[in-house]
């Protein structure tokens, strides 16, 4: 059975995506808080787009914006000097749909969108891989993860690239690669090794 949801995302050669997948407990958050400033300093400005698996609240009851949400305002645009946050209720919808908020992103024009979590949406992935969480490789069900970051070697399929999970500069000079590459990477492993 494939790991991959039936969905489709639009690509274009001017927003490159790679998505950080791995099993809960894996490290995903960690990684992208290590990875982010290195990206940085490799003039890249990084979009996330981060998945949460629970009902989430990012205002405070009582504050104008909550209030105005809860009264039934979707979506709810709060705006200041210094921050902007959009937030709408999304109670019809089982998850949250990745291609609308890769399109919200769209605007703001990253060098590159990091997308964690949505491990099953069909996008170019690089999976981390922890053994002693005794949980199986995503590589081997997903033909769209072209890395597995691990902290011991493990068997992978042709096309697929090792990196060590405890070297951050080398994880940070291949993410940092990635727009380059994107142009070629946007489809799975088989289609990508064929030329299509």
């Amino acid at each position: 059975m494939s790991a991959v949801i039936d969905a489709s995302l639009s690509f274009d050669d001017s927003l490159p995506l790679l998505g950080i997948a791995a099993w809960s407990g894996t490290g995903k958050t960690t990684l992208l808080e290590q990875l982010l400033p290195r990206l940085t300093e490799r003039g890249l400005r990084a979009a996330v787009i981060k998945h949460a698996h629970h009902a989430f609240d990012i205002d405070q009851p009582g504050k104008d914006s909550h209030r105005l949400r809860q009264a039934g305002a979707s979506p709810m645009l709060i705006a200041s000097r210094a921050r902007v946050a959009l937030m709408m209720e999304t109670p019809n919808q089982p998850e949250a749909d990745l291609a609308q908020l890769i399109e919200m992103i769209r605007p703001q024009r990253p060098d590159l969108v990091l997308i964690e979590g949505f491990k099953a949406w069909p996008l170019p992935k690089l999976a981390l891989h922890r053994e002693a969480l005794g949980k199986p490789l995503l590589v081997d069900d997903d033909p769209w993860v072209r890395a597995v970051a691990s902290a011991a070697p493990v068997s992978l399929p042709a096309g697929v690239e090792a990196l060590d999970l405890d070297d951050l500069e080398a994880i940070a000079d291949w993410v940092a690669a990635w727009p380059a590459r994107w142009p070629r990477e946007q489809a799975p492993r088989e289609d990508v090794e064929a030329g299509a």
